[in-house]
């Protein structure tokens, strides 16, 4: 019985030895971390926490989309109180779509990465956008976007530039094997929503567009990097639609499509829905895109699109400078669009302004809807390896007007075409403009070099600053 009994003592120690080993493994894995924050925000938050305080496993296969839901959730009670802000830490953190909420900062660390789930199931359905009436790669509803908020207020998606990684050739190889039922999901989508911010963070491989704010407004989008391969379809950079009062400014952006896209709405549903975008800024903005536009304004452009102002621009082996597409059918307009200072380094087009863009929602547009473009500016351009000055092509009975080009120089490629500029439908006036334009922008001397001015106002988007934030905050680290 003595030797039963020791032996079963040693069997009870070895495992009492085993627990508390396995504790004191554990408790070195969940150390506790103290950081400190500082970053530029149009709100500081009265209230932290990390993702980890909610469950999140960033190992890069651990679903963290229920760790999302309740961290945001369970912040949301802080909104009158301050708001609150949602600290993502170093680490892979899958996760799938998840909703934000008003008063509330989500931030990236350095070394966050997240990666969008390729589990279809943790991506909800949403109905096509009104203005739209339809979905981009298919007739119904859309996959809503990995970020998503809808009627917030107040709101930042911000880091040290983290990443944010659409994992997308799972989705591009569905669009070209036509196997979607739904529209594609963006990264970042915001809708009816006022005073947001977008800034310092890394976007790669979105599974279409990167960044869509739409039926918004007070919109500060600053300091973002994209990049997607340049034949990713679709993979738009930041397309504000149907929003008012943006400032897009310092970003980089890598595409397989336009690097800003501006739009408000696609034929009769966005003639009906009514939404203009309008008080834009884009400045300090580069691309590179070899099959798309530094800038497009349209082709979905017929809730109007005005009050563009973009300056100091950079695009290399881009497809063309400025693009505006439109046709008949879309109605709205786009008008009062000023550029300046524009550096071009091998291009297509440094201009490009065309009325057949004739890809329709559906067939009951109506054919006697007709755009109307008109005081389009741009001044101070250079551009090297041109092979087409500009492709100018209005529409019948419905020409653009009031086009003003001045102090351009680009410098031809060496197998440009022969005729560096095509006209039809268009009327303007140049001046200080190499190669000499098209007869339909008549030359009006150098005394009117600045024709094509800025407007002298500031608009209201420059008038809001950024506060310094900064926290000091604990989290359980993994």
């Amino acid at each position: 019985m003595d030797v039963l009994f020791m032996q079963a003592i040693r069997v009870v120690f070895t495992l009492l030895l085993v627990v508390l080993s396995s504790e004191i493994v554990e408790s070195r894995k969940a150390k506790v971390v103290t950081i400190s924050l500082e970053y530029n925000a149009l709100n500081c938050r009265a209230h932290s926490a990390s993702l980890t305080d909610f469950g999140g496993v960033g190992d890069g296969k651990t679903s963290n989309t229920k760790a999302f839901q309740s961290a945001i959730s369970h912040l949301s009670q802080y909104a009158s109180e301050g708001g609150s802000q949602l600290y993502v830490p170093a680490g892979k953190w899958l996760t799938g779509s998840f909703n934000l909420t008003s008063h509330f900062t989500l931030y990236l660390d350095k070394d966050a990465v997240l990666l969008a789930s390729q589990d279809i199931t943790e991506w909800p359905v949403l109905e096509p956008l009104p203005s739209y009436g339809r979905g981009r790669d298919a007739p119904a509803g859309r996959f809503t976007s990995l970020i998503f908020g809808r009627n917030l207020t107040d709101v930042i998606v911000t880091g040290e530039n983290g990443t944010i990684d659409g994992q997308g050739e799972f989705w591009w190889q569905q669009f070209h094997r036509k196997k979607l039922k739904y529209t594609r999901p963006y990264l970042i989508e915001l809708m009816f929503s006022e005073n947001i911010q977008i800034s310092n963070l890394t976007l790669l491989n979105s599974p279409s567009w990167n960044v869509h704010p739409v039926y918004s407004s007070n919109i500060i989008v600053q300091g973002i990097t994209i990049f997607a391969p340049v034949t990713s379809p679709n993979t738009d950079g930041i397309n504000p639609d149907s929003c008012t009062n943006v400032r897009i400014q310092d970003c980089y952006i890598v595409s397989g499509d336009d690097c800003v896209a501006v739009k408000s709405g696609w034929d009769e549903y966005g003639i009906k829905f009514g939404w203009p975008t309008k008080q834009l800024v884009i400045r300090r903005l580069t691309c590179i895109s070899p099959y798309s536009a530094t800038i497009a304004l349209g082709s979905e452009m017929s809730g109007g699109i005005q009050d563009v102002r973009a300056e100091d621009i950079t695009a290399i082996q881009t497809e063309s400078g400025v693009r505006i597409k439109t046709a008949v059918g879309r109605g709205g307009f786009v008008k009062d669009i000023y550029v300046k200072r524009m550096t071009l380094h091998t291009m297509k087009w440094a201009f490009k302004m065309t009325g057949d863009y004739n890809s329709h929602a559906d067939s009951h547009y109506d054919p006697n809807a007709l755009p109307e473009i008109k005081n389009i500016n741009y001044r101070d351009v250079v551009a090297d390896n041109v092979t087409i000055a500009a492709r100018f092509q209005g529409i019948s009975n419905d020409p653009f007007t009031g086009i003003c080009i001045a102090n351009v120089t680009l410098r031809m490629a060496a197998k440009a075409k022969k005729q560096p500029w095509t006209c039809t439908d268009i009327e303007g006036i140049t001046s200080g403009v190499t190669p000499p334009p098209c007869g339909l922008l008549p030359d009006q001397g150098p005394e009117k070099i600045a024709a094509c001015d800025f407007p002298a106002d500031s608009l209201p988007i420059d008038m809001l600053e950024l506060k310094k934030c900064t926290y000091s905050m604990a989290y359980v680290g993994m």
